[in-house]
């Protein structure tokens, strides 16, 4: 169910109504070892969910309504953040589930169910926080052309498989690494979700497979998920560099 966030809404802009996002943070950190969920770890002094947030208010990117889906516990937390660093970006605040799945769900269930036939929706990872404006129109464009268009780049390493025997090796060049935002017309998503959950889904491409074919677009080495203190640290590297 939605979480009223009355000093946080917003008039639905005018530009590009037809495109939506979801950013999913219900990660715990302690791969990171932190005494905070990695969404709210400081990356130049601000919580990575909120340098996330910014990169999808972007005005040129036209969208209409940014949906960020927080645990229960972590509800009155991101609040104060709010107050904390006078936000005041436009986004509807959801309460997520106990999987992914059950919080991207959630998180349709807060956009209109009336959305225009052809809307599109981006879900993507608040812990990449760097993600570039060129991959995030990029997906949009291609969902729109295709329907259903992913974030992914080729690995850089060497890749086996492992097996009862030892292993084998595999040829990288026909594997990419799955990054977000993943996104998808609106109508798409929501029928696939209405499908039950099963363990087999890792991402949302995964949770369209089976209705739709999923179209990579070249995502960005950049853009990556911030899982680990090296990630924290690379982050910040990358956004001194950028100036």
């Amino acid at each position: 169910m939605p979480v009223p966030t009355p000093a946080i809404s917003s008039p639905t802009p005018l530009l590009a109504p037809h495109r939506y996002a979801i950013l999913v943070a219900g990660g715990s950190g302690l791969r990171m070892g932190a005494d905070r969920p990695k969404q709210f770890l400081l990356l130049q002094g601000e919580p990575v969910l909120l340098h996330t947030l910014r990169r999808f208010a972007e005005p040129a990117l036209g969208i209409a309504q940014v949906v960020v889906v927080l645990p229960f516990d972590q509800l009155d937390y991101w609040r104060q953040v709010i107050a904390q660093y006078q936000l005041t970006t436009p986004h509807t605040l959801v309460q997520g589930g106990a999987t992914r799945w059950a919080s991207v769900k959630a998180g349709l269930a807060a956009l209109p169910p009336d959305a225009a036939s052809g809307a599109l929706v981006a879900v993507h990872d608040g812990v990449r926080p760097l993600v570039p404006h060129a991959v995030i129109e990029a997906t949009y464009q291609a969902a729109a052309a295709h329907g259903a268009a992913c974030a992914a780049v080729p690995p850089k390493d060497s890749v086996r498989m492992l097996a009862a025997a030892g292993s084998a090796p595999l040829d990288r060049r026909r594997l990419r690494l799955m990054q977000t935002p993943q996104t998808f017309d609106l109508a798409l998503l929501r029928r696939a979700y209405r499908l039950p959950e099963l363990p087999t889904f890792t991402d949302d491409a995964s949770v369209v497979d089976d209705l739709h074919p999923v179209q990579l677009v070249e995502g960005d080495y950049r853009n990556l998920k911030i899982t680990t203190p090296e990630d924290l640290l690379l982050a910040e590297a990358l956004l001194a560099a950028a100036g």
